[in-house]
């Protein structure tokens, strides 16, 4: 076997690391001395973008992390919210983007297992799992072939660990077209009193490894999510880590059972950079050293050297820190899950993460320098130009308009998509995927929890900020309509090269709006993920600050559905209609322009709006509730007459023109459906309060109208709804 360490560290194998001359000049001044190649890789990883943050963390510090029921904000393995009763919320939402473009099932099903990962290592059982994917247009000639492999590889690995994969969002665009995104969110519950934390302590303490054995999968992984592609990254394969579900099943079970004792001190899943940063961060959290021998390490393959054990990203594998003298106990419980266990070193008081392999020191590094030395960057920026109102005009056809926008790839029903993930495993998913949020009942008890996630890339493509704002208000809107008080916020900050000023200033923007309508809403950001580079050949995606936010319903028998329920009862439309089609999906996919400012977000009429309808769930008034975003009052309408299987009656009273109306997407808007009565009440507490409110139709029949220009059967629409997608993806088969 080659001694890698002899390797002579040149100006191009330190460019191959992802490092600068300025960054290795770092290192050799915090080392004292020139770096061996394994301590060289080492150093790559844990300053890589993706490990280290290092063009974000500047502007992370600006967003707001606390509420009295935030427990733990970000800097852990995921957040930490109260939820009463002696229980916690765990959830976090992570990127798997370039692997899942080059690899689209492992990349998908990797992407599911580390989030799971980051939630149990926390002590919470995993019960509801989300996604926010985004593809390239249609036509494109890879398109069908990434979201068979990534809805499969989802599928595939949510299915076979036995957690719900509740719902999410898709969506079509041609800047995808290079690079996609798979983001990944699990949430999962906990007792308040038995959260576990990373820190490690205790020198002379045992370092454990368990799980699945350590082999060349996925090394530089991290790396390759922190560069931008080009026409070779097909080549990059061998960093696609590869999963097993039943195995991460397993080390669920066992590590629960585990911490069912008071055996564990600190833990860490092997996430991205593996035993590397998972090392590293418990020591450093901790304020310690670790010294690891790498011959203890379980290992998959023959020979492999210190440098590809410490930066494999294999799969299913977590490091503890045990109480001394447990080690047996808890070897015991791994093996009796079939998992490997083994002590491969100890907490010092150096401060260094040591490595011994073979009976020598291969790598001597300082924690500190690793961590806080980490370069941090405050890249230059320029804002994006603000754009002027838009003239947006109308159809040629306003029938065939609608058919084609809810007939379309970003309208059309996610059926056959969902239908291909267990949504009922654990028995306790109450609202099914297709509603405004998904919701899980907290088990045994009258609570649950509504989760969402969403983003309207061409609201931040047009005005970062206001899309940063929408984004939020989006995800506490859909929380809202189904009756939960919404809690928190994970995210996930996928943008393109932040090297460049333009793109840099979108992140910058979108990260602006998303701290105000934090602030407004009362709804911090505990957890969460950045993914720059999300370049090909230069080009970028659109900006997509995916958020996925949690919140609590008391009494899940209340819960509000999109579906209208009953024929003959009035459709209530709560907020303000405006002229407001710029960078809407009507303007984009009717028209094919995407030309003036976004709608804007007034956070003050947010939480006035939202919370009025809330209280109208809470006390019983309503049980059918949609919030209005992409596609407008007719896009809401449509949903709300599919689910329900019936027809409404619409005439809308406006100085709009009736495609404005329709089309357009202002904000803090939602439809409620009830008897005659209960609407007149609402319309005068909803006035009361200086609401707008219209009483707008009547639900029934089999024909979907609005003031006589629209009339389309239900039957043709929701053929055009329920169509778009499997017609699509049979053409994969031909």
């Amino acid at each position: 076997m080659t001694n890698v360490n002899n390797i002579k560290i040149t100006p191009e194998i330190v460019k191959e690391h992802g490092l600068n001359e300025e960054e290795y000049a770092r290192i050799v001044s915090a080392m004292g001395r020139e770096p061996n190649y394994t301590e060289l890789g080492i150093y790559s990883v844990m300053w890589s973008e993706h490990c280290s943050y290092k063009s974000s963390r500047f502007h992370l510090k600006k967003l707001p992390t606390k509420a009295p029921w935030v427990i733990q904000g970000p800097g852990e393995n995921a957040g930490v919210i109260d939820i009463g009763d002696g229980q916690a919320a765990i959830f976090k939402m992570e990127s798997h983007n370039h692997p899942s473009y080059i690899e689209p099932y492992q990349g998908a099903a990797t992407g599911v297992g580390g989030i799971l990962r980051d939630v149990f290592t926390m002590g919470a059982r995993p019960v509801a799992n989300m996604n926010a994917l985004r593809f390239g247009e249609p036509d494109h000639p890879k398109t069908r072939h990434l979201v068979s492999g990534v809805v499969e590889g989802i599928g595939g690995y949510g299915n076979c660990v036995g957690v719900p994969t509740v719902g999410g969002e898709t969506n079509f665009d041609a800047s995808y077209n290079g690079n996609i995104l798979v983001n990944a969110m699990t949430v999962g519950l906990a007792d308040t009193d038995k959260i576990f934390y990373c820190a490690a302590a205790g020198v002379g303490n045992p370092v454990v490894y368990v799980g699945s054995k350590t082999g060349r999968d996925g090394i530089h992984g991290a790396t390759m999510a922190s560069a931008e592609f080009t026409e070779d990254s097909e080549e990059k394969r061998p960093t696609v880590q590869v999963g097993d579900p039943f195995t991460e099943k397993l080390l669920i079970e066992a590590c629960l059972e585990l911490m069912a004792t008071d055996a564990i001190i600190a833990i860490q899943d092997m996430g991205a950079a593996g035993l590397t940063s998972s090392s590293v961060e418990m020591a450093s959290k901790g304020g310690v050293g670790f010294e690891l021998n790498l011959d203890n390490v379980p290992q998959r393959e023959a020979n492999m050297t210190p440098y590809e054990m410490c930066l494999s990203e294999s799969q299913e594998r977590m490091l503890m820190v045990l109480k001394p003298g447990r080690e047996e106990m808890a070897k015991a419980i791994f093996e009796k899950w079939e998992l490997d266990f083994a002590v491969i070193g100890e907490i010092t008081d150096t401060g260094k993460l040591t490595l011994k392999f073979g009976g020598e020191v291969v790598g001597d590094m300082p924690i500190n320098s690793l961590v806080e030395d980490a370069p941090e960057y405050e890249r230059p920026y320029v804002y994006t130009d603000k754009r002027d109102a838009a003239d947006v005009a109308a159809p040629a056809d306003l029938n065939k308009a609608v058919l084609d926008l809810i007939g379309g790839p970003n309208l059309c029903s996610r059926r056959w998509i969902w239908e291909q993930y267990d949504h009922m495993v654990m028995g306790d998913t109450i609202q099914r995927p297709g509603g405004d949020a998904a919701v899980v009942r907290v088990h045994g008890t009258e609570k649950a929890l509504a989760i969402s996630t969403d983003v309207t890339p061409r609201y931040c493509y047009a005005d970062p900020q206001q899309g940063g704002r929408q984004a939020v208000a989006e995800t506490w809107r859909n929380i809202t309509a189904v009756g939960a008080t919404p809690l928190a916020i994970t995210n996930c900050l996928n943008f393109g090269n932040p090297e460049r000023p333009e793109i840099m200033g979108q992140f910058v923007g979108c990260l602006e709006g998303m701290g105000e309508a934090c602030r407004a809403l009362d709804y911090p950001i505990v957890s969460g993920n950045v993914s720059l580079y999300n370049e090909t050949n230069g080009s970028g995606i659109m900006p997509t600050p995916a958020i996925g936010g949690v919140g609590v319903m008391k009494d899940n028998e209340k819960m509000a559905t999109i579906a209208f329920k009953n024929a003959g009862e009035a459709i209530v439309l709560i907020g303000e209609t405006k002229d407001e089609l710029g960078a809407s999906l009507y303007q984009k996919q009717i028209l094919g322009e995407d030309a003036g400012a976004p709608p804007f977000v007034d956070l003050d009429i947010e939480r006035r709006n939202g919370d009025f309808v809330r209280a109208l769930i809470e006390n019983g008034q309503v049980s059918t509730c949609h919030d209005l975003s992409d596609g407008g009052l007719i896009a809401a309408l449509a949903d709300m007459a599919i689910s329900g299987g019936m027809g409404a009656d619409v005439t809308l009273e406006s100085d709009l023109q009736l495609h404005t109306s329709l089309f357009s997407e202002s904000q803090a808007r939602y439809l409620v459906a009830a008897d005659a009565d209960t609407a007149e009440t609402i319309r005068k507490e909803a006035k009361d309060a200086g609401i707008p409110v219209a009483v707008i139709g009547t639900t029934g029949g089999d024909t979907l109208s609005v003031n006589g220009d629209v009339s389309i059967a239900m039957s043709e629409l929701t053929a055009a709804h329920e169509g778009w997608l499997p017609n699509y993806m049979a053409k994969a088969a031909e």
